[in-house]
């Protein structure tokens, strides 16, 4: 894929989803030493930057597949995305999630209308349940990020980023990595910018971060125990890792403590609600050793139980 399937998809997902805000504030400038701008992908449809690559693929069917209805399996903000897509076209969508997401991403995805399939991520394979599940029904297979007109419609952020940065500006965009459509996606809309693109993960679950080191696609150990379930992936996309190991910087992890008090601070000083996943670039951006004067960092959803919310601003809110 290129850069010209980037710019189809924004003509088709434009009219239907947010240009999210860049915003800032002077106490992270002054924290992180160094200016931070947060894409506010919290602010999306569906609370996620997922609502863009649901629509891009959804829109991308021919009217008689798409009919047939869909099937999509996510930890929760690739679910709704393709649940919202597929309940505005009046098509069947089947999500298959993982027992232990956020009980606010399942309720949500079942309130857009979708049929949810749970599964236990740590004994169950989610790619062979749905590929099982597509095949006896008929339906139309949306992966969450190893798929052209995914990756498509989340590298619409990335032509954003254009419109909105200085002309000329050539910082670094941090973006929470879990299979890396999103990462990719932004990369190839910022191709030739100068802007240099990292995918950011938890610790203990940098797969992206490894293989890029390696050269070749490595695997997490363990596929749960992050706060940040929502990047939580057994390994990069086939498909998203040549675009990563092509056009990505070093990679960064955080932990988990660290994305939980950038929710904190994004809460604090801009007002805005991050998930732990969401929230991992944004703690890079704070935290990281090694970064220039200038970083984006993409909030990539906003979809946090309230309970763990609370949690993180009472330990780190004082």
């Amino acid at each position: 894929m290129n850069r010209a399937d980037i710019l189809a998809a924004r003509k088709r997902i434009r009219a239907h989803v947010r240009q999210t805000p860049l915003l800032g504030a002077p106490a992270l400038d002054a924290l992180a030493g160094r200016q931070v701008w947060l894409k506010a992908e919290c602010l999306q449809h569906t609370g996620s930057f997922k609502a863009r690559g649901g629509w891009s693929a959804l829109s991308a069917l021919s009217p008689e597949i798409r009919a047939r209805g869909v099937i999509a399996y996510s930890s929760g903000n690739h679910a709704q995305g393709v649940a919202r897509a597929a309940a505005a076209y009046g098509v069947p969508a089947v999500i298959v999630m993982p027992s232990d997401a956020p009980g606010v991403k399942i309720a949500n995805t079942r309130a857009l209308g979708a049929e949810v399939v749970l599964y236990d991520r740590a004994t169950e394979d989610r790619d062979a349940i749905g590929a099982a599940m597509a095949a006896a029904r008929g339906l139309t297979l949306v992966k969450p990020f190893d798929d052209v007109q995914v990756i498509a419609g989340q590298g619409t952020i990335g032509l954003e980023l254009l419109e909105d940065l200085p002309d000329g500006w050539q910082g670094e965009v941090l973006v929470p990595c879990g299979g890396g459509g999103m990462t990719a996606g932004i990369a190839l809309a910022l191709e030739g910018s100068g802007a240099q693109v990292r995918p950011v993960e938890p610790e203990g679950f940098d797969d992206t971060a490894r293989s890029l080191v390696s050269g070749r696609i490595d695997r997490n150990v363990r596929t749960s125990g992050s706060v940040c379930d929502a990047i939580v992936t057994p390994s990069p996309g086939a498909m998203t890792f040549p675009i990563m190991q092509r056009l990505c910087g070093f990679g960064l992890a955080v932990s988990d403590d660290q994305a939980l008090q950038a929710m904190v601070l994004a809460f604090r000083h801009l007002r805005v609600v991050l998930e732990p996943g969401g929230a991992v670039a944004l703690a890079a951006a704070l935290f990281a050793p090694g970064l220039g004067p200038q970083v984006v960092a993409i909030g990539s959803g906003g979809n946090v139980d309230e309970a763990i919310f609370a949690a993180a601003l009472a330990r780190f809110g004082s």
